[in-house]
């Protein structure tokens, strides 16, 4: 693993999974998994399908909760809480199949996405108060801006699903990114994309890590898109930890290559 700065070493994992363990019935589908993300890092999952890794991230993001272990944000457990209260510690998602609310605007669904943060009351919001306009403005404002940041500004009033798939994907992370998070998932974004596209979602991704200051943690089959973009990526497979390290030691492991390609190929 590459060589941490002082403050890095210093500073408390914007996200630290000890121990964790998820079964569903009689299939343990994550084991014993632990990570230690910290501030500004861009970190991969892999493993063949099946092998437990949007598992992890559906525990990470609340929409499970775990069999044993734990999992801390910034410190804090996020043991008990639902997804959007996972949100609000600062942690925001894309999923493998996107999900965007195809019923409404592209600039609907930034702003919706940052209701949870809006501090007026059901009362205001009837009355439609100054201080339920000046918060809905600035959402609006600032939705907008985003939208102008990536590029989607001539797509304010399209409904998502008249996008094309690459445009999709880059709004659902805008739209992750609209909560302000200090931590990023981001599931297999580069999946049903094209070559060129993929080599266009990995500026995008580069771009993001600096310009918003977040910490990416990626889940990814094109290796090509993970190996270029992160320093250190874990393996997992039938939901156990089988390697960890660069991508170079990750990509000569025997166990990974046995992982992907079978015994009979190494």
């Amino acid at each position: 693993m590459m060589a941490k700065t002082q403050t890095q070493t210093e500073a408390a994992p914007i996200l630290e999974i000890r121990g964790l363990t998820q079964q569903f019935g009689g299939l343990r589908a994550v084991s014993d998994f632990n990570v230690k993300l910290r501030t500004g890092e861009m970190t991969g999952l892999i493993g063949p399908n099946g092998a437990g890794k949007t598992t992890v991230f559906n525990l990470t993001s609340g929409f499970y909760q775990p069999t044993e272990g734990e999992i801390l944000v910034s410190g804090k457990n996020t043991a008990g809480k639902k997804p959007h209260q996972v949100t609000s510690m600062g942690v925001a998602r894309t999923f493998q199949n996107i999900r965007l609310w195809n019923d409404m605007s592209v600039l609907d669904n930034i702003r919706l996405a940052q209701h949870y943060q809006l501090d007026y009351g059901f009362f205001h919001a009837i009355a439609r108060s100054k201080h339920y306009k000046e918060r809905e403005k600035a959402v609006e404002e600032k939705a907008r801006e985003l939208l102008e940041v990536f590029g989607l500004h001539d797509y304010a009033n399209e409904l998502p699903k008249n996008l094309p798939y690459g445009t999709q994907r880059k709004l659902e992370i805008a739209r992750a990114l609209s909560s302000q998070p200090k931590l990023l998932l981001l599931d297999e974004p580069a999946a049903g994309l094209n070559s060129a596209d993929a080599k266009e979602l990995i500026r995008l991704i580069r771009w993001i890590h600096g310009h918003f200051d977040v910490t990416i943690w990626m889940i990814e089959h094109h290796m090509d898109v993970m190996m270029e973009l992160c320093t250190y990526i874990k393996v997992i497979d039938f939901g156990e930890t089988i390697a960890e390290g660069t991508p170079d030691e990750v990509r000569n492991h025997p166990a990974v290559i046995s992982a992907y390609l079978g015994d009979d190929n190494i």
